[in-house]
């Protein structure tokens, strides 16, 4: 199971949900993937969270997931884009 991403509680949301991006970006194990981009995508419900999530690219890392041999990132990139 993934860490949760280290994040100074101070930092708000932006620094949770740049820690996720970050973590996504750089882990090389498909699971902590699979639940960074479900965490992700579970933002992308909440409009409070859309200038963030514009801000940090998320938009776009959902896109690039739908390419992905991995049908769990695939499914979870699609779930966020409905």
């Amino acid at each position: 199971m993934a860490q949760k991403p280290k994040v100074d509680p101070h930092v708000g949301r932006l620094g949770y949900l740049q820690a996720l991006v970050t973590e996504f970006q750089e882990t090389v194990s498909q699971d902590a993937k699979e639940q960074v981009l479900a965490n992700l995508a579970n933002f992308a419900y909440d409009p409070g969270n859309y200038q963030y999530l514009r801000q940090l690219q998320v938009v776009d890392l959902f896109l690039d997931s739908l390419s992905e041999e991995n049908e769990t990132l695939v499914e979870f990139a699609i779930v966020a884009a409905i």
